[in-house]
C-alpha cells in the first residue's frame, strides 16, 4: 500500500524522452492496466488511437501548438469519447429492430449524457494509464491542446461523429533522473467540501495557491515585474490567451458534431 501511495505522491509530468522505443512487455502491461480502469456498465465507452506513423506525429504536434516533444515521443495515445462502436453495434446486431418490434422502444441519437459518461470512461482509463506507466519507470505527460483545431484532428485521425478526443497522453523513458522536483497542490481543506459546495473568495483563494504563488515569485515569473499575483498570472497566460479562445471555439465544434443530425 506504501509503495502505491509513494507512487501517487511523486509522479510528476515528464516532457523529455529516451531515444528508446517502449519495451513489447511494458507495452503490454500497460494496455492490460488501462483496459482495468472503471468504465460506466463495463461498455468501454472510449478507444485509445496510437499515434505511430512519424507523419502523422508531427502532423498531431502541429496541431497541439507545436510541441516537438510529442513528435519526439517513443508513444503517443489519444483517447477517444468513444459512442461510435455502441451505434454501430446496436444496429449491425439487430438490437435497434428488435427494439422497436418487441418492445416499441425506439432508437435515440446519443445526447450530451452519453457524451459525459464517454468522456469519464476515456479520462479515466487514461489516468489508469499514467499510473502503470509510472510503475513501469514510464514517463508520462498529459497534452491538453489536442482538443484545440477539432477539424484537422478528425481529419488526422478519420473520427466518426461520435469519437471524438477526450485527452492525449505521451509517454517514454525518461531522459534525466536527477531529484524530483514536485509542483505544490492546493492543501486539502480548499479542495474537499462536505455536504454542499462552499464558494471560496479572496481570503480563501490566496491561502489556497499561496505555496504556487510564492514558487512563482521565487523564479520571477509573475507579471507586472513579478509584482502580480498567480491570479494575474493565469488570467492573461491561460484565461485570455489565444489558445484557450481556441480551445472553446473547437470544443464547440466537437459538441455540436456529436449532437448534430
Amino acid at each position: 500500500m506504501q509503495e502505491t501511495l509513494e507512487l501517487l505522491n511523486n509522479r510528476r509530468s515528464v516532457r523529455a524522452f529516451q531515444e528508446r522505443p517502449i519495451e513489447e512487455e511494458h507495452l503490454s502491461l500497460l494496455k492490460q492496466a488501462t483496459l482495468r480502469a472503471p468504465t460506466a456498465g463495463n461498455m468501454a465507452l472510449y478507444s485509445v488511437v496510437e499515434v505511430s506513423d512519424i507523419e502523422k506525429k508531427e502532423t498531431l504536434a502541429g496541431i497541439c501548438d507545436n510541441q516537438e516533444m510529442i513528435s519526439n515521443a517513443p508513444l503517443v495515445w489519444v483517447f477517444l469519447a468513444d459512442m461510435q462502436k455502441w451505434v454501430n453495434y446496436f444496429h449491425e446486431s439487430g438490437a435497434v429492430e428488435r427494439g422497436k418490434e418487441q418492445m416499441n422502444v425506439f432508437y435515440r441519437k446519443p445526447g450530451l449524457g452519453d457524451l459525459h459518461l464517454c468522456m469519464q470512461d476515456a479520462i479515466i482509463a487514461a489516468q489508469n494509464a499514467v499510473v502503470a506507466a509510472e510503475a513501469l519507470g514510464i514517463g508520462s505527460c498529459y497534452i491538453g491542446d489536442v482538443i484545440e483545431q477539432f477539424e484537422d484532428l478528425r481529419d488526422l485521425l478519420e473520427l466518426k461523429q461520435y469519437t471524438i478526443p477526450a485527452c492525449m497522453l505521451i509517454f517514454g523513458y525518461p531522459k534525466g533522473k536527477g531529484p524530483i522536483k514536485l509542483t505544490p497542490r492546493c492543501p486539502a481543506p480548499s479542495v474537499f467540501m462536505e455536504n454542499r459546495y462552499e464558494e471560496p473568495h479572496i481570503e480563501e483563494l490566496a491561502k489556497a495557491y499561496q505555496e504556487h504563488e510564492q514558487q512563482r515569485r521565487a523564479t520571477h515569473s509573475l507579471p507586472y515585474e513579478n509584482k502580480g499575483t498567480l491570479a494575474d498570472y493565469y488570467y492573461l497566460r491561460k484565461h485570455t490567451s489565444a489558445f484557450m479562445e481556441e480551445m472553446n471555439r473547437s470544443v464547440s465544434v466537437m459538441f455540436d458534431w456529436w449532437c448534430g443530425d
